[in-house]
């Protein structure tokens, strides 16, 4: 079977618009894991892991839910809750409720890391992210990642709109 039809190649305007999303893609994570290890000595990573468990009721989550939240693998989530358990700002235990799920707990420690680290993390994401955009293009770029993280993955529950 032989195809001999062009693939539907980017236009000069998708090209461009491309290239420059995918060094967004690539550079903003670098520049937010600089951030957190200069100020903090924390991963950006690692960081999501508490703030996930930080915004979570009482400060627990199932780990299966924390590696959604932090779009993780739980090998990779479970390698990062050791380190920050043995730094004392996580706890694991078994559910009451099952015993096959593992529950992690952001520790008092792990409260004031996050308090701590948050307020230059927004800093650092307000600089990078909101600052060079007006309010309309900041609603832009909302409505545009949904669509893409939709396309991505249609069931995505995370970033529905609220309100």
């Amino acid at each position: 079977m032989e195809t001999s039809a062009e693939p539907p190649w980017l236009s000069s305007d998708e090209r461009q618009a491309w290239l420059t999303f995918v060094g967004v893609m690539m550079r903003l994570p670098a520049a937010l894991d600089a951030q957190l290890q200069r100020d903090a000595g924390l991963s950006h990573f690692e960081y999501m892991v508490l703030a996930g468990l930080s915004e979570a009721p009482g400060r627990t989550r199932r780990m299966s839910d924390l590696a959604g939240f932090t779009e993780s693998g739980l090998p990779r989530l479970s390698q990062v809750v050791g380190r920050l358990e043995k730094r004392g700002w996580v706890h694991r235990s078994p559910d009451p409720s099952d015993g096959r799920i593992t529950l992690a707990t952001l520790t008092q420690d792990g409260w004031q890391k996050i308090v701590q680290t948050a307020p230059g993390h927004v800093e650092a994401v307000r600089a990078l992210v909101f600052d060079p955009l007006t309010k309309a293009q900041s609603r832009h770029l909302s409505d545009i990642s949904q669509r893409i993280m939709h396309a991505i993955d249609p069931d995505d529950r995370r970033l529905r709109k609220t309100g």
